[in-house]
């Protein structure tokens, strides 16, 4: 095999890139990394050909989506409820999160298997898009301006992310 074949076998079976870390526990900056990375699983999932490939990957945007709605409903909305008194906001934005947990739910460990597979992928893909446009261009503005204890939030959504991701181990 000569060593540009190598060097492409190990790009086509190399994992995905791990998130970027943020440098703040800034809660937004640390659900914006969220949004940026599932956004590049997605676009990893677009160009794979290979089905071990787009199983791998969604597999790990299952497991980041299901995370990161998690920690979201768990911490982030009742705080921002709260502070904010939202009586729209949060109500909409856990009806997404239910309704991106049925699209997991019909791909999470399904082999990919064709044409409806990768349609089901494109779906889930775009709704992500259109909650997480929602979340920064509404919520997370008013989140920063109601002075939510922003630096606290995201310390115990770090704590809990890292919970919930050794659970996955």
């Amino acid at each position: 095999m000569t060593t540009a074949k190598k060097t492409s076998a190990k790009r086509k079976a190399a994992p995905s890139r791990a998130p970027e870390k943020p440098t703040t526990t800034d809660a937004i900056a640390l659900l914006r990394a969220d949004h940026k990375h599932v956004s590049e699983l997605f676009a990893q999932y677009d160009k794979a050909r290979a089905n071990t490939r787009k199983a791998a990957l969604v597999r790990e945007i299952c497991q980041e989506l299901t995370i990161h709605a998690q920690v979201e409903e768990e911490i982030f909305y009742p705080a921002f409820q709260a502070k904010t008194r939202d009586k729209s906001l949060v109500p909409e934005a856990t009806v997404e999160h239910q309704t991106l947990k049925d699209l997991i739910a019909q791909v999470q460990d399904v082999p990919p298997d064709g044409p409806m597979y990768d349609a089901k992928i494109k779906v889930l893909s775009e709704y992500v898009k259109h909650h997480v446009k929602e979340e920064q261009g509404e919520m997370f503005p008013k989140a920063k301006s109601s002075k939510l204890p922003l630096a606290e939030l995201g310390e115990q959504i770090q704590l809990r992310k890292q919970e919930l991701q050794a659970s996955y181990r």
